[in-house]
Order: structure tokens, then C-alpha cells, then sequence
């Protein structure tokens, strides 16, 4: 291979994911990120920080309940939102949505300043392939919304699910 000659590698399913994320983030209020708490720095993608510096970002470590506790402690700390979690959380659903509701605090007293009274608030479940997020939705949803399977690329499409009157996936 000559020098200079740069090989460009960014498949093109990758670059539809990004621009269908980029074109979605006009229409949520949080991005929900979902990573392993066996191996958070590896399970994020760092192209989440880049499209999210407009909104607030949830990560949630998921399988905590398989990761070292301290080390899970600590990874907690690291990010400015964070809930620690496991597929199995009977309170999974209530801890995501107050959290949400705290990280947007401020927006949800301007919409009640302006009239109104229930605000639904839309967030966007993001990931690596095969971090759970189908899992996530399911447990959070109460049913079995989003398909799951032990490989990646199961679920492909995007879909709102509904989290009851408060919130939207």
C-alpha cells in the first residue's frame, strides 16, 4: 500500500444509524444511554457525546448486579446522570422515569408556566449492539415491545413505546 492512501472504514449501515440519531434528536427531550457495568468505558460509543451536546444524557449501567459494586460505585460517579440497574429491577421503570423527571426539572416547570399540565416527555434508548437495549425498553414498557435475541442487529427499526402518561420511548 502506498503511503497517503487513507483507507475511509465507516460501513454504511453505521452512517444511516447516525444520521437517522441525528435526525430523532429534534424530537426528544433525553437520551437514555444504555452500558454494561462489567465494562462501561468499552460498552459506550463516543459518538453519543458528540450528538448529545444539545441534551441531557441518563446513562444507565445495566447488569450491575454481575459488576464489582466499589467499581460500579465509582463508574457511577464518573457521569453527571447515572442510575445503576440490573434487567431484573422490579423499580426499574419508576427509578428511569423520576430520574428523567429530575434531570428535567427545569423544563417541565417551564411547560407547567405555560399551561401545561402534562407534559409527556420523549427520550431516546441508545447503545452498542447487544448492551440490552430491546431488554431496557421491554422492562421499562411492562411487556414484550421491542424484539430481542442473543445477537446484534435484532431490532433495526425505529418505534415509540409508551411508558404510561409520563413518558415516551
Amino acid at each position: 500500500m502506498e503511503s497517503g492512501n487513507n483507507i475511509n472504514w465507516y460501513p454504511g449501515h453505521m452512517a444511516k444509524a447516525r444520521r437517522q440519531m441525528e435526525e430523532q434528536l429534534k424530537l426528544v427531550d433525553i437520551i437514555i444511554e444504555l452500558r454494561d457495568a462489567r465494562i462501561p468505558s468499552a460498552s459506550g460509543n463516543p459518538l453519543i457525546k458528540e450528538l448529545s451536546k444539545n441534551k441531557p444524557v441518563l446513562v444507565i449501567l445495566n447488569k450491575a448486579d454481575l459488576a464489582d459494586e466499589k467499581k460500579s460505585l465509582l463508574w457511577k460517579n464518573a457521569f453527571e446522570h447515572c442510575l445503576l440497574t440490573d434487567s431484573v429491577d422490579d423499580h426499574l421503570t419508576k427509578k428511569v422515569v423520576d430520574e428523567v423527571k429530575l434531570i428535567l426539572k427545569d423544563k417541565l416547570e417551564k411547560a407547567k408556566a405555560r399551561g401545561i399540565r402534562k407534559k409527556v416527555l420523549r427520550a431516546m434508548v441508545v447503545g452498542i449492539p447487544n448492551v440490552g437495549k430491546s431488554s431496557l425498553i421491554n422492562r421499562l414498557a411492562g411487556k414484550k415491545a421491542a424484539k430481542t435475541g442473543n445477537k446484534p442487529g435484532v431490532t433495526r427499526g425505529k418505534q415509540w413505546i409508551s411508558l404510561g402518561e409520563h413518558m415516551m420511548l
